[in-house]
């Protein structure tokens, strides 16, 4: 959720398939919401206020649905104002404000979004879902996503590129997390089995992220190490001269 800025050290380049998918996704998106985004452009609501808002959205609707477990309407709820990501950027184009602190607003608000989703689910199995072993899995989700985040943004702060997506990214433990749970909401409406898709997402989400964590943490241990070696030779180029 966020105005959108030229950012450096995006690092390796995506697949083709998730580069198209990213693509054309958001391509149908903006032309559905560029109406809307000029509305609230008209009615002088600022990006920074949509952000905001969305961001509300989706902790209300993690933290109250989800441990009650309403899976289903909390989906829902927290789909609706994740749309806000694409309405505060296509906002911030047409204003033409694309600034580093949107940028920051927009990265730091997405963490505190994804904190309230696994913690809602967390909060979930240690009350009436009754499973401590999802709990922990939840919880391991949360921690490991902030820490999957944090990895690329330290190596990008001191000068490395982190040229590595890594398997599981924000979108897609986002959408194995959001469709599983929606899914699994529909036990209330008589869908049999339909709910051990959310404990299948978790699992997937948490190895993933695991993976993910480790092919930064190699990534950067790599270019660190290639850099310091190539300031040594630089260094010792200037002595010899």
């Amino acid at each position: 959720m966020g105005q959108p800025v030229a950012s450096k050290g995006r690092g390796a380049t995506p697949t083709v398939g998730k580069a198209m998918l990213n693509k054309y996704a958001r391509a149908f998106f903006t032309r559905v919401l560029t109406p809307f985004a000029a509305f609230l452009i008209r009615r002088g609501v600022s990006p920074d206020t949509v952000t905001l808002l969305g961001t509300a959205g989706v902790v209300a609707g993690a933290l109250v649905f989800y441990p009650m477990g309403e899976f289903f309407w909390g989906t829902v709820v927290i789909t609706l104002f994740v749309f806000s990501d694409l309405v505060d950027g296509n906002m911030a184009r047409q204003l033409g404000r694309s600034s580093r602190w949107g940028a920051f607003l927009d990265s730091t608000l997405d963490r505190v979004a994804d904190g309230a989703i696994f913690g809602g689910l967390a909060l979930w199995y240690a009350g009436s879902g009754d499973d401590n072993v999802l709990c922990a899995v939840s919880i391991f989700c949360l921690a490991s996503g902030q820490v999957v985040s944090y990895t690329k943004a330290r190596g990008e702060a001191i000068g490395l590129p982190v040229a590595v997506n890594g398997l599981v990214e924000r979108a897609e433990r986002l959408v194995i997390s959001l469709v599983a749970a929606g899914f699994a909401g529909l036990h209330k409406f008589g869908v049999p089995g339909i709910q051990y898709l959310l404990p299948v997402a978790l699992w997937i989400v948490a190895v993933g992220s695991l993976v993910t964590l480790v092919q930064r943490v190699v990534t950067v241990r790599r270019e660190a190490a290639e850099a310091d070696a190539a300031a040594q030779d630089s260094q010792g180029t200037e002595a010899a001269k």
